[in-house]
């Protein structure tokens, strides 16, 4: 069973990103510290350190947006990684797989900016025909008995459905 969590705190070094062909990776260290209430003042309690992992476009545009100092909410599954280190000791750390990452909004503002679209590669030449899509949004193969529509029959064709014209 995966442990999913939410965690709220400062990004506390900069994104270290690596990619290769095919895969992306980022990582950053969070700190979330806890403001506590002891004899009607408030205190900072112990921070909570977490390495946050995000991976391909995830990775891409946590390069792009998350710096140091900045405060962010962080979606994932949280794991445990140990290892056994040079010296023979061993060695655990916390890791948040994060699936979603954005800035705490309860603290700042941000900008968004949507990613663009990739057209799908073309198939191979030998694949046969590609599936298209009828007015009413499901899919069918050409030799299916909807048969292929007319381009001058839509108006756009979005995430593989496509609208009727007007």
């Amino acid at each position: 069973m995966d442990t999913a969590i939410s965690m709220a705190g400062n990004v506390g070094t900069e994104v270290d990103y690596t990619s290769g062909e095919g895969y992306s990776f980022a990582s950053f260290r969070l700190a979330a510290t806890p403001r506590i209430r002891r004899g009607g003042e408030w205190t900072d309690g112990e921070t909570v350190w977490t390495t946050v992992q995000a991976v391909n476009r995830t990775a891409e545009n946590v390069r792009a947006s998350v710096h140091k100092g900045e405060a962010v909410v962080v979606v994932g599954r949280l794991r445990a990684r140990r290892w056994v280190g040079q010296d023979g000791q061993q060695h655990e750390r916390l890791v948040l797989e994060a699936k979603s990452v954005g800035h705490d909004l309860a603290r700042g503002t941000s900008r968004f900016t949507r990613n663009e679209r990739v057209a799908p590669a073309e198939p191979p030449a030998d694949s046969g025909p590609a599936p298209q899509s009828r007015p009413d949004g499901e899919r069918c193969e050409p030799d299916d008995e909807a048969k292929s529509l007319p381009a001058e029959s839509l108006a756009s064709v979005e995430d593989g459905v496509a609208e009727p014209a007007a």
